[in-house]
């Protein structure tokens, strides 16, 4: 019997013990980068030292509301993978010569270091609460940032994302939001529905040039994001796959709101129906637009006929300022928004 009741004791004791104590863990080569990423667990920081980081870096290990997981370094610590190799697939995994990938991945905070010379620079597969402060991405063969995978309630600020699609242009976007419908067997929440990527906020960042597709990319299937203070430059945008603007918003009910865009290579903003009763319920105000394309719209709100009063219209704000082309908009703007 008193066996039992000590055993009790020690159980409950066990109970209220406080949880290991968060650590940070410095790094200074990408194996020692590789090590701190599988050993990381919940409240720990991993610390990066100036430097070149090159090889595949893949987190899996989540952290939580309460304690996230932070990866932070200047921009002098650069992190890349030189190690794609043609034939590799992702879809549904599979390394690819991502600069960092994170796969299943929730709660983290990368902060401040660079990313570059990778075949993607930073993707999130299943990965929610994920904020990219601070960061830069440059000098990458696809897309620079892509949330991915039902990757929600994300967050990128901050940051900069230059030179992206020097591989493949018509992939080159800077900030991707949500897969193409035609892509949901690999990505979607499940293989016939949407790429559930949603609440998704793009805050100040500065996107361009030489951005080869569109700067921010918004898919049809996702919902409810933010798009916000962002400067965006279309400058090198190469007009493949229909790349032909500095924004192309395709999911419902996003804000987009406060940005300044200029030199797309022919719309600043395209707003689409591709996918069923999609594209619809977006409000855009006080963006500043400067058109170069004398073809060109500030916001070209295309195949609208989806977006009915219980999808809910697209509203264009007469608070949106457009120079050049030929004009804000073709469809009629919303006084007072």
């Amino acid at each position: 019997m008193l066996k039992a009741i000590l055993a009790s004791v020690l159980a409950a004791q066990a109970l209220v013990q406080p949880a290991a104590a968060a650590t940070t863990i410095n790094v200074s080569t990408a194996a020692q980068l590789i090590a701190a990423l599988k050993a990381v667990k919940p409240g720990d920081t991993i610390q990066l030292a100036d430097g070149d980081y090159g090889d595949q870096f893949v987190a899996t290990t989540s952290g939580t509301a309460a304690a996230p997981i932070t990866l932070v370094g200047s921009a002098k610590a650069v992190l890349h993978d030189p190690k794609f190799k043609l034939g590799d697939t992702d879809c549904p995994s599979g390394q690819t010569g991502y600069g960092l990938w994170l796969q299943g991945a929730n709660y983290w905070n990368l902060k401040g270091f660079s990313v570059t010379k990778s075949k993607k620079g930073i993707v999130l597969d299943g990965s929610s609460h994920v904020t990219i402060d601070g960061v830069s991405v440059h000098d990458i063969g696809y897309e620079g940032v892509h949330f991915r995978k039902s990757s929600s309630y994300g967050v990128i600020k901050n940051s900069t994302v230059t030179n992206t699609g020097q591989e493949e242009p018509g992939y080159g976007e800077g900030v991707y939001l949500g897969s193409a419908n035609s892509n949901w067997s690999c990505y979607g929440a499940t293989p016939s529905t949407p790429d559930a990527s949603n609440y998704t906020q793009v805050l100040n960042n500065k996107i361009g040039p030489n951005v080869a597709a569109e700067g921010i990319d918004v898919k049809e299937g996702t919902h409810d994001g933010l798009i916000s203070g962002n400067t965006l430059d279309g400058t090198g945008e190469k007009n493949q796959h229909d790349a032909d603007s500095t924004m192309d918003i395709k999911g419902d009910k996003y804000t987009i709101t406060g940005n300044t865009a200029k030199n797309a290579y022919l719309d600043t903003i395209q707003l689409h129906n591709v996918w069923g009763k999609t594209g619809c319920g977006n409000t855009f105000s006080k963006n500043t637009l400067t058109v170069t394309n004398k073809n060109g719209y500030g916001i070209n709100a295309t195949d609208q006929s989806q977006c009915t009063s219980s999808k809910a219209p697209n509203i264009i704000g007469a608070s949106n300022k457009s120079t050049g082309g030929k004009g804000l908009s073709k469809t009629p703007t919303t006084p007072g928004v």
